[in-house]
């Protein structure tokens, strides 16, 4: 979990785990983009949104713009070097 400008670990062996470090890295790079406030407030709206709309907490989560992004180029080492700014947008 990210909590800009920290990322959280469940557990210290995430340290070396460098396909989550990827994905959190991207979430930090979204929250800088929105000004950290603002990310959090989209994040909790659309989560919001996402589970009236798939009535499911789960698939709410994994269906964020913010989560599709990360998770879509999570194992992609180098995607932030060529990231444009705001390509969440285009997973809404």
């Amino acid at each position: 979990m990210t909590l800009w400008p920290f990322v959280v670990l469940k557990h210290q062996s995430l340290k070396e785990d460098l396909i989550f470090l990827n994905h959190e890295s991207i979430h930090l790079r979204q929250q800088a983009e929105l000004l950290i406030v603002f990310f959090y407030l989209w994040y909790g709206i659309e989560f919001l949104f996402r589970w009236l709309q798939l009535g499911n907490r789960h698939k709410a989560y994994r269906n964020i713009s913010f989560e599709r992004e990360a998770y879509y180029f999570e194992n992609d080492l180098k995607y932030l070097k060529n990231r444009r700014a705001y390509t969440f947008f285009k997973f809404l």
